[in-house]
């Protein structure tokens, strides 16, 4: 990736393995479709399986065995499949109350939309049954942009991260369960872990719970992304 300090992504729909890309999709109308930590849990959980090649089963199948039953999803997942090679690595996300956010790096060819696709129509299941509706959830089309450089990727995990607390749900980000802000502050058990930033920055926990902390960061990469002027397509 470069290290131009450009900002000009631009939105693509085919991205070839090995590209950073930023992906977001939203409900349909505003409609909340993450109301509690129950469902926060299940998308977290389809994120983490989905992203592994060749899923053995559906995940509803899955947490259906005895073995996941009594251990829980997380742990079951983390002593099988952690080590199973995965289509897409997933660098940061957030899920809000109604759209969710993505830093990916596709792994294999189209394996974004085959990733996003999968979680989406899971997770739509999931909800249709629990809150005993019909139809689609989220919008039809997720919307993907090529990461071309390091200031982009940095601006965008800090943008996905700031994100609940620029909304107001809470007054920091690392309160927000449904991130994986906790996961760059290392606070988080391995088991639980959905990403792998390894390698790509060089993120120091302890000086990131600073940055996230100080009022003025907000300011200044709210001022990036507002720059970035694709992110008005995700309002």
């Amino acid at each position: 990736m470069s290290s131009n300090s450009g900002i000009s992504i631009k939105e693509d729909r085919n991205f070839p393995a090995g590209e950073f890309c930023y992906v977001f999709n939203k409900s349909i109308a505003g409609f909340k479709i993450f109301n509690d930590s129950r469902d926060i849990t299940r998308m977290k959980d389809l994120i983490r399986y989905y992203q592994m090649k060749d899923c053995p089963v559906k995940y509803s199948q899955l947490i259906k065995k005895e073995q996941v039953r009594k251990r829980g999803f997380s742990e079951y997942f983390y002593s099988n499949f952690m080590d199973k090679e995965k289509i897409v690595q997933v660098i940061a996300y957030c899920i809000m109350p109604t759209h969710i956010h993505f830093v990916l790096k596709p792994l294999a060819e189209d394996s974004i939309s085959i990733f996003t696709n999968i979680i989406f129509n899971s997770y739509t299941h999931y909800f249709n049954a629990k809150y005993k509706r019909k139809g689609h959830l989220l919008e039809t089309r997720t919307k993907k942009f090529l990461i071309e450089t390091d200031e982009q990727i940095l601006c965008l995990i800090n943008y996905v991260h700031l994100n609940p607390a620029t909304a107001n749900i809470v007054k920091s980000p690392k309160e927000w369960a449904g991130s994986s802000c906790l996961e760059y502050l290392a606070e988080i058990k391995d088991k639980e872990k959905i990403c792998d930033f390894a390698g790509i920055i060089g993120i120091n926990p302890n000086t990131y719970r600073e940055a996230l902390e100080d009022k003025g960061v907000y300011q200044r990469e709210l001022a990036k992304i507002k720059s970035l002027f694709w992110l008005k397509l995700c309002d």
